[in-house]
């Protein structure tokens, strides 16, 4: 069976294939299965790799367990490591000048074109559809995680027809008439519920719940986490759903529905839930939609000091930390139990000096997922949990 003809049979067979139309090409290790090996992509991140509006290819590039990622395509960084970019080590992954580059100088074809940009608008600047154009020529298939559907779009639809590659709108959900309204059955879900939520967009909610699942799994415990984004399904998320693709009034039950069915199929110990946005923010409304939804037994915090202006919404100011807690705790009726801190343009001194300041002002565990250890972060979970304990072998 061909690759295109395998990966379109794994999509319309999966279990999960209600939640939406090719997200379920990223199940985790379902590419292993069709394929043997993990495809090979490339991401397209022009002028924003590194930046928040690149955050679905710094996701990817950190943390990418259905694929591998050849290069990144971003002019302004081009002839850089990608990992010295995002965290000062190399990965291994180049950063090309352009699409023909990048295929020019791999020794390997690669399978997928991803779009690794996420504006907050979520439509295709006419410049980066060239690029796509570019791509189907190359037979690449297209990952999209755009709120502009690309089999949408007539020219690009018969392009992909005919160079026999596939489009997959990650955004794109299912028909209205099978969209699910909350129920309450949340309330049957007796595991600890953990929604990472954050003071802004783009601040590293998804990165530090990646990185709190992973790390209590390899501790022993059975960890189902749960994405509400575009980046968390391309990076395999085996439960998830976008939603801010969901019309309001089902996203709650949608994300509660998702919440129910792994909890009835995993029988996990704790359930990680992806937080977007901020709950404070004007123009996102679905922190409250989450919150909702999956009714959080806790919550553990993502804050950038020295962020002054929310993402794209120059001179609105980010709220306090002490605020933004005050808010989801009155919200939420839960309790923060934790705060991850993102060190955008911050050294080691003053990350150091953050954690000991909030430590004192708040009395609640502190880090940096990305640069202190896995156990500071697992810390705020076995505090808040302790029943957790007896699930794993040895505690430090």
């Amino acid at each position: 069976m061909s690759y295109k003809n395998s990966l379109q049979r794994l999509i319309t067979t999966s279990e999960d294939n209600s939640n939406f139309n090719g997200a379920h090409y990223f199940k985790q290790n379902s590419l292993s299965y069709i394929n043997k090996k993990k495809p090979c992509a490339i991401i397209f991140c022009e002028g924003n790799f590194s930046k928040t509006d690149g955050k679905t290819a710094n996701g990817l590039v950190r943390y990418s367990p259905n694929f591998r990622i050849l290069s990144v395509i971003d002019s302004s960084k081009a002839g850089l490591d990608s990992g010295c970019v995002l965290e000062r080590e190399k990965n291994g992954i180049p950063i090309y000048n352009s699409l023909s580059e990048a295929i020019e100088k791999t020794e390997e074809k690669p399978d997928l074109f991803i779009y690794g940009i996420a504006p907050s608008k979520g439509l295709l600047p006419k410049v980066h559809r060239e690029v796509i154009v570019e791509a189907i020529s190359f037979g690449l298939n297209i990952v999209n995680g755009l709120h502009e559907y690309l089999n949408d779009d007539p020219e690009i639809l018969k392009m992909s027809l005919d160079n026999k590659v596939e489009i997959f709108d990650i955004r794109k959900p299912k028909q209205q008439n099978e969209l699910k309204t909350f129920s309450g059955a949340i309330n049957k879900v007796d595991c600890p519920r953990i929604v990472i939520m954050g003071t802004d967009c783009a601040i590293g909610k998804r990165t530090t719940a990646t990185i709190l699942t992973n790390a209590l799994s390899r501790l022993g415990l059975n960890v189902v986490f749960v994405s509400t984004g575009q980046t968390g399904i391309m990076q395999g998320s085996s439960y998830g759903l976008v939603m801010d693709a969901i019309p309001a009034q089902f996203c709650p039950g949608e994300l509660e529905a998702v919440i129910v069915r792994a909890y009835t199929k995993e029988k996990p110990n704790i359930i990680i839930i992806e937080g977007q946005g901020a709950l404070s923010h004007p123009a996102f409304g679905t922190s409250a939609m989450i919150i909702k939804g999956c009714s959080p037994n806790a919550v553990i915090i993502q804050h950038a000091p020295h962020r002054k202006y929310r993402v794209d919404f120059h001179g609105m100011e980010i709220p306090s930390l002490e605020s933004e807690i005050d808010l989801i705790e009155h919200f939420a009726r839960t309790k923060v139990i934790g705060i991850s801190i993102n060190h955008e343009d911050m050294n080691d001194d003053e990350i150091d000096e953050y954690m000991y300041r909030y430590s004192k002002n708040f009395s609640i565990p502190i880090t940096d997922a990305l640069s202190r250890s896995n156990d500071f972060l697992t810390h705020m979970v076995f505090k808040a949990f302790p029943m957790l304990k007896k699930h794993i072998s040895t505690i430090q």
